[in-house]
């Protein structure tokens, strides 16, 4: 593998730049706030500039936090996993999915609320994605058609959308997660 030029590092920075205020500011004000012109001044380039290393623009740049935020979240859900099995790893994933979500909740929004021009649940739907719908469903051990892990997804999903309102109780989350993987532990008796 080569060597990066100089003019692409110089480049890969700004893109890097980009990003970076783009998610600092979703971050403090929310993605409404984020626009091109905030975005170049915050660079210090041009909005041309901008648009060199973005050509979608304010869509394009959520798509690719999105896209590295689902490639986060599926390292953290591997890892909190590790060689656990069964109920376990299905309170593993939560936590860590949860906590993903707490602690990203531009990119958490980035990832499952802005339009960011992609398809879940396709044959079109790409690798990124997959792997993160993969590492749940490893988790409650799906062996069918993904049903349980849409539901366990759509469950953890409703949880954090919850406790980031503050609508549930900060001191219950791992009596919430218990109950959960109560439901999705692929060892428990099927009844």
């Amino acid at each position: 593998m080569t060597e990066p030029t100089a003019r692409q590092r110089r480049s890969d920075e700004r893109r890097q730049g980009i990003l970076d205020a783009a998610r600092d500011r979703a971050d403090a004000e929310g993605w409404a706030a984020v626009t091109t012109r905030h975005l170049a001044e915050a660079i210090g380039y041009s909005q041309p500039v901008l648009y060199g290393h973005f050509p979608g623009g304010k869509t394009e740049i959520m798509r690719v936090i999105a896209f590295e935020g689902f490639a986060e979240l599926t390292r953290r859900c591997r890892s909190a996993v590790g060689n656990t099995r069964g109920r376990k790893a299905v309170e593993a994933v939560a936590a860590a999915y949860l906590d993903f979500a707490a602690a990203h909740p531009a990119v958490y929004e980035a990832m499952f609320q802005q339009p960011i021009d992609t398809l879940f649940a396709s044959e079109d739907t790409e690798p990124e994605l997959r792997a993160g719908f993969e590492a749940l469903a490893d988790a409650v051990n799906e062996e069918d058609d993904g049903t349980r892990t849409e539901v366990f997804w759509g469950a953890l999903h409703g949880m954090s959308q919850l406790e980031r309102a503050g609508r549930m109780r900060p001191e219950h989350r791992s009596r919430r997660i218990s109950e959960l993987a109560a439901h999705f532990d692929p060892d428990a008796p099927s009844s």
